[in-house]
């Protein structure tokens, strides 16, 4: 009887499908900060990749393949406006008002002195005819004297129509400001609300960056990404959740903690280094498909090779209570 149990549950456990993580491939490495949208039936992947925005396509979710970079030279406004800059970072796509618009992060490592620019296009179809690239130049800028850092931008439209840009990598945490629907742009002189923060701990900063704000049900969910990025292996990256009635918060996790006080609720962690083959998931974005599913898409380090920043896409599964949780 214990040998055909045990059989039933081998059988079993042999059969059951492959995770969606399991089943990528083709051009998914390297990738840093995607984020996901579909036109028609192709799904495409926006992401950091060498100095330019890489785009990467594929029919079924899971077989990737690499498209040309939106880029292929940094525009001659961001040059202008953050010396020294030598990439452009950290895309954001949305469809809005009939064109998708691209939002992007220029910088240098380490400043605040940065810039979120924008592009627009009609389409995502490289085969198209009307397929092109249109930069629309500069959205929102921090200088140093700023308490914020203008990267990482994510696009969110509230329940009235409002436009909004959350933003922020470490400072003093992430902002949200409002958008002038029209031109997609920050009105000059508008200052932000703050929706996150960590305070830092004596001897450091306590990082947190890389905002996305998806709306369902009534909330507002802000995910957000603390600690170390871009160490490869050694990354200590992670990914909360957090949720709020309003679109400007306050934003509080599953147990009541506070955005703005280092709270939220787990979304994405490594296990035990030994165990779990990628590391310091992070930088995530949300996309919710025609047949309801809502996936999200971001990047982990590869300990199997060499720790190449590598495609992750996990479907969202709902609580009763409301909160999201990320299949394997």
């Amino acid at each position: 009887m214990l040998a055909a149990a045990l059989l039933t549950c081998t059988a079993a456990t042999a059969a059951a499908p492959a995770s969606l993580n399991e089943r990528l491939s083709g051009d998914i490495a390297p990738v840093h900060d995607p984020v996901i949208i579909r036109q028609g039936d192709t799904y495409y992947v926006f992401n950091t990749i060498g100095r330019y925005i890489g785009v990467k396509s594929s029919k079924d979710l899971t077989h990737w393949t690499d498209e040309q970079p939106v880029f292929s030279q940094i525009p001659e406004w961001a040059k202008a406006a953050v010396p020294g800059t030598d990439g452009i970072w950290a895309p954001d796509i949305s469809y809005v008002s009939g064109e998708y618009r691209l939002y992007y992060s220029i910088s240098t490592f380490g400043s605040n002195r940065s810039a979120i620019g924008l592009a627009t296009a009609r389409t995502l179809d490289p085969a198209a005819k009307d397929y092109g690239w249109t930069d629309r130049g500069m959205v929102v800028m921090s200088q140093p004297e700023d308490d914020y850092n203008a990267i990482d931008p994510a696009f969110i439209a509230d329940e009235s129509g409002n436009h909004w840009l959350a933003l922020g990598s470490f400072w003093t945490g992430i902002k949200l400001f409002p958008l002038d629907r029209e031109s997609g742009k920050v009105v000059p002189g508008t200052r932000p609300y703050a929706i996150a923060r960590r305070p830092a701990p004596e001897g450091g900063p306590a990082p947190v960056e890389a905002p996305f704000i998806l709306r369902r049900g009534g909330w507002y969910y802000l995910i957000a990404s603390y600690d170390y990025c871009c160490k490869g292996v050694n990354s200590t990256y992670y990914t909360v959740v957090s949720r709020a009635r309003s679109v400007t918060g306050p934003y509080l996790g599953k147990d009541g903690s506070e955005m703005m006080h280092g709270g939220g609720t787990i979304l994405l962690r490594a296990d035990l280094q030994e165990k779990q083959r990628f590391r310091g998931p992070g930088h995530a974005g949300a996309f919710t498909d025609k047949d309801g599913t809502t996936y999200l898409v971001y990047h982990a380090y590869d300990r199997e090779k060499d720790g190449a920043p590598t495609l992750r896409i996990a479907p969202l599964r709902w609580t009763e209570d409301g909160w999201p949780e990320a299949l394997p």
